[in-house]
């Protein structure tokens, strides 16, 4: 221990705390179902992948998407479409909604890409904005009306998962992999790459790294996992509409980060289940759901300017 340096000690320490979190976190996922609403809890689990997989693209490499949206959407018109309409199986299904949300930030990451900063949030709004408007007037789409009525099927042909146990312990099994497969990502060579780029990307490129390269896979391995989410949603509420490629979606996810704490792990997944858990106990009553959430979000950004996960990091390492 005495070889290593400071930022190192502390960097163990926050992965220690977040698996400890994580550990925790799963334990309470598992009984869940049995003490609260399971489309409620299968809801927070897929806006929580979706902030995780935003958070890969904002917190680990640095470049903030406004157009989020159109990979969560597009998954979930992906994935519906072909299980309504094509009668695919639901593990096809979302595996189709990941690959073309994938293939979907290909195209967007490499025209995003060229550029940096704000010029490259506004491209990405842009495209996203390009993206509803197709599927406003796209006739597979269903336009305002959206697709209804999309069956769940059965996992593998075996388990129904018009269940709600067993369709809530899928989507369990889908978030866990998903966020296994972001935590190895940023704890991978790749990952420190990643970072490096975030933290000063003049140096990275004076050490020889392909910058945009880099910053391209992370995009796509982004909006792969933000389309996995969108195709949970689409089989756990069996609709797929405009809501979900709106830049009020990508707007909200940036959100859930935000409160969370960008560059943690577990930061997004709370930040998303605080927004969840507003809208759905304030859907019901007089208070504005917007302006409570709002609220929130200011206080948040003074008092905990990290994010409510970085900032109880940050105190328990100055400890």
């Amino acid at each position: 221990m005495a070889d290593l340096t400071l930022s190192e000690v502390e960097a163990r320490r926050a992965a220690r705390f977040d698996l400890l979190l994580l550990a925790v976190g799963v334990a309470g996922l598992i009984a869940a179902p049995f003490f609260f609403y399971p489309i409620f809890l299968m809801k927070m689990l897929c806006f929580a992948l979706f902030a995780c997989a935003f958070n890969l693209l904002l917190g680990f490499t640095g470049l903030l998407s406004f157009g989020h949206a159109a990979f969560f959407g597009g998954a979930a018109y992906f994935t519906a479409h072909a299980v309504k309409e094509w009668g695919w199986t639901p593990e096809a299904g979302v595996l189709l909604g990941l690959v073309g949300a994938a293939a979907m930030g290909a195209v967007m990451g490499f025209l995003a890409i060229r550029r940096q900063g704000i010029y490259f949030a506004m491209i990405t709004l842009a495209l996203s904005q390009m993206f509803f408007f197709f599927c406003l007037q796209a006739p597979f789409t269903k336009g305002e009306d959206g697709l209804q009525g999309v069956p769940r099927g059965h996992l593998f042909g075996l388990m129904d998962l018009n269940q709600p146990l067993n369709i809530y312990y899928f989507v369990l099994a889908v978030f866990l992999i998903g966020v296994f497969a972001i935590w190895r990502i940023v704890n991978s060579p790749f990952g420190m790459i990643l970072k490096s780029i975030r933290e000063n990307e003049n140096r990275a490129v004076s050490l020889g790294y392909s910058v945009q390269k880099y910053k391209l896979a992370a995009f796509i391995m982004s909006a792969g996992l933000a389309g996995l989410a969108g195709a949970l949603k689409a089989l756990v509420f069996q609709f797929a509409t405009l809501t979900d490629v709106s830049w009020q979606m990508s707007g909200e996810v940036i959100l859930m980060t935000l409160l969370g704490g960008i560059g943690t792990m577990v930061g997004p997944i709370v930040g998303a289940g605080l927004v969840v858990a507003l809208q759905n106990y304030l859907a019901t009553s007089p208070l504005p759901v917007t302006i409570v959430t709002g609220a929130i979000f200011m206080i948040c950004v003074l008092v905990f300017r990290r994010g409510i996960v970085g900032e109880i990091q940050a105190r328990l390492l100055r400890r």
